[in-house]
C-alpha cells in the first residue's frame, strides 16, 4: 500500500524539454520593461540561460533522492510523499506526527530545511506533494482543496492510525489544512498557517482596521490575480500552451516567486529575486513541475475549488481544533487582522513575523520552524 519511490525522469523526456528550451525563439518576446506588466523578461532569460548552461537535473534528483519518498494510493489518487521518520529522544515522550503541506507554485521542497530539525525533535515528518503536482500523478480527474483535505487525512491515518497529528500550511496548503479542522477536528492536535483566506461565509469586517486592511488586500489582489481566475474557469486551455513550452511554464511561475516572495526592489522598482532564490532552487521546483508533466494538473486544484464552492465554509461555522497563525508580510495576500480571523477560528497562537513573504518556509526557514516548534508546544 505504500512503496519506496526513486525519482528517475526518463532521458528521452529530459531531451524534449531541453530542445524546447532552446529553440525558444525570444525575438517574439518585445519587453515592457521591468516587471510592470508581469514577468521581467531580463529576469527569465537569465534563468534561462542558467538552464542551457549550468543546470545539472541528474545532479538536482540525485541530491533529491537522498530524501525517504514514497507513493501509495488513497481512494484511487496516487500520492507522493516524503517521510522523514522522527529520532527517538529519551524523556521527550511520543512526539506527534507533523504534516507539510505546500502550494502553488511551489512544492515540497519548500519544506526541506525544516525536516531534519523537525525529525530530530522526534516528530515524523510528511510532507505530499498534493494531488496533481509533482510526482502525484496522474490523477483520475478534478480535485479542490476540500476534497485533497480528505485525501490527506487519509494519508495521515493510513501511515500512523488513530494518532492526531499536527499540520502545518501556506497557500494551498492552508486552505486544505483549515478545510482538514473542518471536516477531521478530532484527529488534529492543531493546525498552523501562514495565510488565513477561508472563513465563515457570514464573516464580515466590523472593525476599522478590519475593513481598511481587507479593502487594501482587495485593491492588491486585483492586480495580481489575473492567473487565479484563468485557472479557476480555464486550466484546460493553460495547460495547452504551458505543456508545450517550458519557457512559458517557467515564465508562468518565476512571476509569482517574483511578486509573492518578501524582496527588496532595484533601481527600477523590480523585485530583487536573486536577492532570496538561486536560479539552482527555482530551475528545480519549476522542474518538478515540467519533467514529471505536472504543470498542467497542478492548476486544476483552482478550478476544483470552483466546482466545489469551497472558498468559503458554511454560515456560522466554528473551527474547533487549535489553530496557529504566523502572520507573515506577504506583499500580496496581506496578513489577515486577528480579529477577523476570530470570527471563524479558535486561535491558540499567533505571532507577527519581522520579515518573509508568501513562501515563508522557503524564505525564513529558521522563522518558521522556530514558530512551529512554539505552536507545537501549546497544543501537544
Amino acid at each position: 500500500m505504500v512503496s519506496p519511490y526513486t525519482i528517475a525522469i526518463p532521458d528521452e523526456r529530459l531531451a524534449t524539454i531541453m530542445a524546447k528550451v532552446d529553440a525558444y525563439d525570444w525575438s517574439q518576446l518585445p519587453d515592457t520593461g521591468g516587471w510592470r506588466s508581469g514577468v521581467g523578461i531580463g529576469d527569465l532569460k537569465r534563468l534561462v540561460a542558467y538552464w542551457q548552461n549550468s543546470y545539472d537535473w541528474r545532479a538536482a534528483e540525485r541530491r533529491l533522492n537522498q530524501l525517504p519518498h514514497f507513493l501509495t494510493d488513497i481512494d484511487g489518487v496516487p500520492l507522493h510523499f516524503v517521510h522523514v521518520k522522527g529520532k527517538e529522544v529519551k524523556g521527550n515522550g511520543s512526539r506527534p506526527p507533523v504534516l507539510l503541506l505546500h502550494g502553488w507554485p511551489g512544492s515540497f521542497l519548500e519544506f526541506e530545511r525544516l525536516l531534519e530539525p523537525l525529525a530530530t525533535d522526534g516528530h515524523d515528518v510528511v510532507v505530499p506533494s498534493l494531488p496533481g503536482f509533482a510526482f502525484s500523478n496522474p490523477i483520475p480527474g478534478i480535485i479542490g482543496p476540500r476534497r485533497a483535505a480528505e485525501l490527506m487525512h487519509g494519508l495521515m491515518v493510513r501511515l500512523f492510525g488513530r494518532t492526531r497529528y499536527v499540520v502545518q500550511g501556506g497557500d494551498w496548503g492552508a486552505h486544505i489544512a483549515s478545510w482538514m479542522a473542518f471536516t477531521n477536528p478530532d484527529a488534529l492536535l492543531g493546525f498552523h498557517i501562514n495565510m488565513v483566506s477561508i472563513y465563515a461565509a457570514d464573516a464580515v469586517p466590523t472593525t476599522p482596521e478590519e475593513k481598511d486592511l481587507l479593502s487594501r488586500r482587495a485593491a492588491i489582489l486585483d492586480w495580481e490575480t489575473g492567473y487565479n481566475h484563468q485557472q479557476e474557469t480555464r486550466p484546460q486551455t493553460l495547460g495547452v500552451a504551458m505543456a508545450d513550452s517550458p519557457v512559458g511554464a517557467a515564465g508562468w511561475i518565476l512571476e509569482k516567486f517574483g511578486k509573492w516572495a518578501d524582496l527588496p526592489s532595484t533601481a527600477d522598482g523590480s523585485p530583487d529575486i536573486w536577492n532570496k532564490f538561486s536560479e539552482e532552487e527555482l530551475l528545480t521546483n519549476i522542474m518538478l513541475y515540467v519533467a514529471p508533466s505536472a504543470v498542467v494538473t497542478a492548476t486544476w486544484i483552482y478550478h476544483g475549488k470552483r466546482l466545489e464552492g469551497s472558498d468559503r465554509f458554511p454560515a456560522g461555522t466554528r473551527i474547533r481544533a487549535p489553530m496557529g497563525i504566523a502572520a507573515f508580510p506577504d506583499p500580496v495576500f496581506l496578513p489577515t487582522p486577528r480579529s477577523f480571523a476570530e470570527k471563524t477560528y479558535d486561535i491558540v497562537h499567533w505571532s507577527d513575523m519581522a520579515s518573509g513573504g508568501h513562501f515563508a518556509a522557503w524564505e525564513q526557514p529558521e522563522m518558521m520552524l522556530a514558530d512551529l516548534r512554539s505552536f507545537i508546544g501549546t497544543v501537544s
